[in-house]
């Protein structure tokens, strides 16, 4: 049993972390299928979309190679985890959040390759994704995201950082400018994290580390204040599964249903406009050569 423990942690520290949520001997069959997802994804150049499926793959500057950062909407072509989006055990941790009908908004999988350059993800409030905030009702109460630990997460590999409470605080515009991801330079966008964390009215101090084990499930708000610092370690990834999801009656248009009344429901035919703005207008497949880490 999940229990109620998460939603009380919700409302007082904007996070919470539910510990096996996947059981051990379940967890191999979806490490599998995340490397099937990885050897896929490290087949193409650069970086490649079809719909809403795609594999974000950079050149790395400091290992000399290609390097898969991100994939997005993988359940299209992983049958292990279109299922594993839509487990009975989501329900039981949104239900008493969201209801019974759940839509789901996002659906990837980070990677953090030991050394890479491009590991550390600025803190920022997951609100800023949301481009077209007018398509949702309740968006900050009834929206969530969830991070499954594929690997050991800790200090070493770049393990999640929260900031207890922020979601209290409103939207601060954290990292509104440049990209999420930085190479770990101090000063890359032009502030330090100390000093755009300061000008927000945060101390780093107080971030809190979740530490995570294979399996275990941290769950946060679209108003909480989270990143984590680049892979330091030498041999260990930094693996999450990201899925988001929100009250379908917030969101009349934009979504793949994860639950209908109740019930686990797989994808349909076609894919439905969640996050990629150019679903209909650039469907692809394409690839994407722009190197926009360097132009930035």
């Amino acid at each position: 049993m999940i229990g109620s423990a998460h939603i009380d942690a919700l409302e007082r520290d904007g996070f919470a972390i539910i510990r096996g949520f996947i059981p051990p001997d379940e967890m191999a069959a979806l490490t599998e299928a995340v490397e099937r997802v990885q050897a896929e994804g490290m087949t193409h150049h650069a970086t490649y979309r079809h719909k809403n499926l795609c594999y974000e793959v950079l050149k790395d500057p400091v290992l000399q190679s290609k390097v898969l950062v991100q994939a997005y909407w993988f359940s299209w072509i992983e049958p292990i985890l279109e299922k594993q989006r839509r487990d009975p055990r989501y329900l039981e941790v949104f239900e008493p959040l969201l209801g019974r009908d759940i839509k789901q908004i996002a659906n990837q999988i980070h990677w953090k390759p030991p050394g890479a350059q491009y590991s550390d993800y600025r803190f920022h409030q997951d609100l800023r994704f949301r481009e077209k905030p007018e398509d949702f009702s309740n968006l900050t109460t009834h929206s969530f995201t969830t991070a499954l630990a594929i690997d050991p997460n800790g200090e070493e590999n770049g393990a999640l950082m929260f900031f207890p409470g922020s979601h209290k605080k409103g939207y601060l515009g954290l990292s509104d400018g440049g990209p999420i991801m930085n190479d770990g330079g101090e000063r890359r966008w032009g502030l330090s994290k100390e000093e755009e964390l300061e000008q927000a009215g945060l101390d780093l101090n107080d971030a809190v580390l979740a530490e995570m084990e294979p399996g275990d499930l941290a769950i946060w708000g679209l108003l909480t204040v989270h990143g984590s610092r680049g892979n330091r370690s030498k041999t260990l990834d930094r693996r999450i599964i990201l899925n988001s999801y929100v009250r379908a009656e917030d969101s009349p248009t934009r979504g793949e249903w994860a639950f209908k009344d109740g019930v686990s429901t797989p994808l349909g035919d076609d894919h439905q406009l969640c996050k990629y703005e150019e679903l209909y207008t650039r469907p692809g497949p394409f690839y994407d050569d722009t190197d926009w880490i360097a132009e930035q």
